[in-house]
């Protein structure tokens, strides 16, 4: 199931099953069933039919909303390896991790706003009528060193356009880590009909700035002391790319 399709079901116990999964990111079938109250063989039926659609997969014995991008890419620069790939549900964890060490001081608000909301969620990809949310991790030796996120609220007005947020932990910086995650993340937006990306960041947060105007972003609008650390106040700077 691709992240933009809308969600469409023909039968309300298909959509409660879906719900449920979704909410949980990765639920034991038992669990689901007995949950949702549900007899043995219609349960059964009713997720072999959204198993047979690609709506939901079996993992590790636990069913999970099944979008996958299956390509896991291998880099290597600075005799650094890392491989790139979708974020699973098991990486959870080691994101959030990731994503709070990164943005050290603060300076990357909508990436805190991430970790926070993950964290208290306990599920990584997010399909529903709200919102759908995607994280590609750039992992050496299995450990997440790096993220690109990309959310979109399942509004059509603004069904062309995502939020991306994005990062590396320090130890790894300039080996490349960013620019490939940053390609990553938009690889997928572009041929999944997205036309624009949008990135906000407190004017202090230079580099990230730097950074992203290094890889044909601008800034699209300054909102001024939209951000207070301290007693400190700081502009927001809204950037953007067209696909």
């Amino acid at each position: 199931m691709e992240l933009t399709e809308p969600l469409q079901f023909d039968h309300e116990d298909r959509r409660d099953i879906y719900e449920y999964v979704e909410s949980h990111g990765s639920v034991e079938p038992r669990a689901a069933r007995s949950a949702l109250q549900m007899d043995p063989r219609p349960f059964g039926h009713h997720v072999a039919i959204l198993k047979r659609d690609g709506v939901l997969e079996d993992i590790d014995g636990e069913l999970r909303v099944a979008y996958n991008d299956t390509v896991e890419e291998e880099f290597e620069a600075d005799d650094i390896e890392f491989t790139i790939r979708q974020a699973r549900q098991e990486d959870l964890t080691g994101l959030v991790g990731a994503i709070r060490a990164a943005i050290g001081g603060g300076e990357y608000v909508d990436a805190e706003t991430v970790a926070d909301v993950v964290d208290s969620e306990g599920v990584l990809l997010r399909h529903n009528e709200l919102e759908s949310r995607i994280f590609f991790v750039a992992c050496i030796n299995d450990d997440v060193v790096g993220w690109v996120h990309l959310k979109h609220p399942e509004v059509e007005k603004l069904s062309h356009t995502a939020e991306l947020t994005l990062g590396v932990l320090e130890r790894y910086r300039g080996h490349g880590i960013g620019s490939q995650l940053l390609a990553r993340g938009t690889e997928w937006a572009s041929s999944n009909g997205y036309e624009k990306l949008y990135n906000s960041v407190p004017s202090t947060n230079e580099a990230a700035i730097e950074f992203l105007e290094g890889h044909g972003w601008d800034t699209e609008a300054i909102r001024e002391d939209h951000y207070k650390f301290g007693d400190e106040y700081s502009d927001e700077v809204m950037m953007e790319v067209d696909l």
